[in-house]
């Protein structure tokens, strides 16, 4: 972390110049045109302004490379030359990655065999790169996705490997070849053009081969089996390729097959990626999600080959996934149109005639049913599941509106079939979870916390960016990150004949908030204040330097964002520097104005919610439900007021405060 330079590790992927004592350029994870993407070599931070990401060296190859945060450690350490010593693996250990490591070399020479193949020799350049040409592939285009070409003599690469000394058992474990009956090593996609595929940092983990010659006895395409090191689940096509232009255009194209990725590619849309024709998985709609929120499914004119694939649209809904659906033309596919049509052309396309989910969905459905009622409620009950699995409460909630315009149903009836199928889907998951710890270990579930459910937690993730307080809890994390380990003085209370104490400024804010039973309500704040606290009666705990190198890559992300950021803390004091007293006690004054403006906050939007039930119908109709309201009100007025007195008591005088 100390070694590791940010101009020089940013600069390795983005073109800096100087401007004054910082350096600027263009973002690498979004489109712009104008720089807003800053590196500070004294700070040793980067930002940008543009998109709002950040952090130290590490931070920046975890976002670049999408790689974890231990992995993003070992990058650097490679990059400097220094060794990382990690624990010792046992020997099974060691013979398992051995065996893992083994087989991505093998790859890589296949890989380098297929290639030289496909250009080197009579047969590759006659069929399989005269192939590509004709599908108007540029030699480019096939350099840079490593296509290649296997002979149609079944056991060419068995013997050239094992003749390279490569370990014949561990070239079947690969699948590129296969072990017969008689126990001879034969080529699996002898014959046949070869798309290589590559993990998301780069690494070639399989292969599909596509057959050239009309056999109806032979499957059209071959891919990799599943082995150690290849899960096709896990795996899209031309990801890695992809993932740039994926995070500047904040959008995913999904196709079906490699060519219409590599034509679309060629094409200059870059942001494209395929299931390489099996069914979208959850894996892969993870690895999507770990770029973009933002998905685009291309299919062609063929509807029967949409109903098969429609499933994968209420997944991307339930994983709270963003979905477009475009139809091509009659008879054209995502490879066919992008060699017919510029750059320009296709994205004017997609723009155009792009639709959400609801009305694809319905459109395609709406055909069949005609007007007979029981399949048009049939229609109905499909589209509210598809519905009722996004996790989204306002956009669920957009949804049914569009789908009651559409359908001509009532919204009510859909917002109460909608809620059904959500309490049938919770009280499934629960019964599983329940099944799930009744058959767990007393180990496995000791930190589990089980009146805290999956459904809950994501219910505040997926509302927090509404939340009011957010500002608030994040100027208190800021400030804890800032100055958190250190003393502020506690004045004496002459009332409560209490002497004057100091104490951190972690012990403070716990005490504070703990004597009114207030946590924070986003996770990952909640997270980091808990642990700060459990370090607080450390004298030299530095918060800043704990959470920077956090082995959490999302509180260690925050953390640079947070330390790399202008303060928000001066919108709610500012730091006079003519102040006679002490450092402490003008941290307990800054400590102290933080908590009771987060307090505040809380009791206004409590205010907020009680005005709004006492303006509901049903509750002005019931006048034991109106007086509850009403005391409620006059207690929390009581409150803030009580608040305003505390902060009157130490001289700040009346907060109001809205960060």
């Amino acid at each position: 972390m100390d070694t590791a330079k940010v101009e020089e590790v940013v600069g390795d992927f983005v073109a800096l110049r100087k401007r004054g004592v910082n350096m600027i350029g263009l973002c690498p994870f979004h489109n712009e045109k104008t720089p807003s993407f800053t590196v500070s070599p004294s700070k040793n931070l980067w930002k940008c302004f543009g998109c709002g990401k950040g952090g130290k060296p590490v931070h920046f190859i975890m976002e670049h490379e999408q790689l974890s945060y231990p992995d993003a450690l070992r990058w650097l350490a490679k990059k400097y030359h220094i060794e990382i010593k990690e624990r010792e693996l046992t020997d099974e250990e060691k013979r398992e990655e051995s065996i893992r490591e083994s087989m991505f070399v093998i790859n890589q020479y296949a890989l380098q065999y297929f290639i030289d193949t496909l250009h080197g020799s009579e047969e590759g350049k006659a069929i399989g790169l005269n192939y590509f040409r004709h599908r108007g592939l540029r030699d480019e285009t096939i350099k840079k996705f490593c296509l290649g070409y296997s002979l149609e003599k079944r056991t060419s690469f068995a013997e050239t490997a094992v003749a390279a000394g490569y370990n014949p058992e561990l070239i079947a474990k690969t699948g590129v070849c296969y072990s017969t009956d008689d126990g001879r090593l034969q080529d699996r996609f002898w014959g046949r053009v070869i798309f290589p595929v590559h993990t998301i940092s780069g690494k070639v983990v399989a292969f599909g081969g596509r057959i050239l010659q009309n056999n109806a006895k032979a499957a059209k395409y071959v891919n990799s089996p599943e082995s150690e090191i290849y899960h096709k689940s896990d795996h899209l096509y031309g990801l890695y390729f992809a993932k740039q232009a994926i995070m500047q255009k904040n959008r995913c194209i999904l196709v079906e097959g490699y060519l219409d990725v590599i034509s679309m590619f060629q094409a200059g849309i870059q942001n494209v990626v395929a299931s390489s024709g099996t069914s979208l998985t959850t894996g892969q709609i993870r690895l999507i999600h770990r770029f973009t929120d933002n998905v685009t499914l291309l299919y062609d004119g063929d509807k029967a080959g949409i109903k098969a694939s429609i499933r994968g649209i209420d997944m991307l809904l339930e994983e709270g996934m963003n979905i477009n659906v475009v139809l091509l033309p009659e008879g054209e596919d995502p490879d066919s149109y992008a060699q017919s049509h510029s750059t320009e052309e296709f994205e004017q396309y997609i723009e155009k005639n792009k639709v959400d989910f609801i009305r694809f969905k319905t459109n395609l459905l709406l055909d069949e049913v005609g007007d007979d009622p029981i399949r048009r409620a049939g229609l109905i009950g499909d589209v509210v599941k598809s519905i009722a699995v996004v996790p989204n409460d306002i956009l669920r909630s957009e949804y049914i509106k569009k789908c009651s315009d559409m359908l001509n149903v009532g919204e009510q009836l859909l917002v109460k079939e909608t809620a059904k199928i959500r309490m049938q889907r919770a009280e499934e998951q629960q019964k599983r979870r329940n099944s799930e710890q009744e058959g767990a270990s007393e180990e496995n579930s000791q930190g589990e916390n089980p009146g805290v459910t999956d459904d809950f937690r994501q219910n505040i993730i997926d509302n927090y960016s509404n939340n009011p307080l957010h500002h608030k809890e994040k100027a208190i994390i800021q400030f804890i990150l800032k100055k958190g380990g250190r003393l502020l003085q506690v004045p004496a209370d002459s009332i409560n004949a209490t002497p004057s104490f100091t104490e951190s400024v972690i012990s403070h804010l716990y005490y504070s908030f703990d004597s009114d039973g207030i946590e924070l309500s986003h996770p990952l704040y909640k997270k980091i204040f808990a642990e700060a606290c459990e370090h607080a009666a450390e004298i030299d705990f530095d918060p800043e330097k704990h959470f920077m190198a956090h082995p959490d890559s999302e509180v260690s992300a925050l953390t640079a964002e947070l330390c790399g950021e202008r303060y928000l803390l001066s919108k709610f004091f500012s730091e006079q520097n003519n102040d006679e007293r002490n450092e402490q006690a003008i941290l307990f004054e800054q400590t102290t104005r933080l908590a009771i403006a987060y307090k505040l906050s809380i009791v206004d939007e409590m205010l907020k919610s009680t005005m709004s039930r006492m303006k509901d119908p049903a509750v002005t109709a019931d006048p034991a439900a109106l007086q509850g309201c009403m005391e409620e009100f006059k207690f929390l007025k009581e409150t803030q007021q009580a608040l305003n007195n505390v902060l009157k008591g130490y001289g700040f005088g009346d907060v109001a405060l809205n960060v």
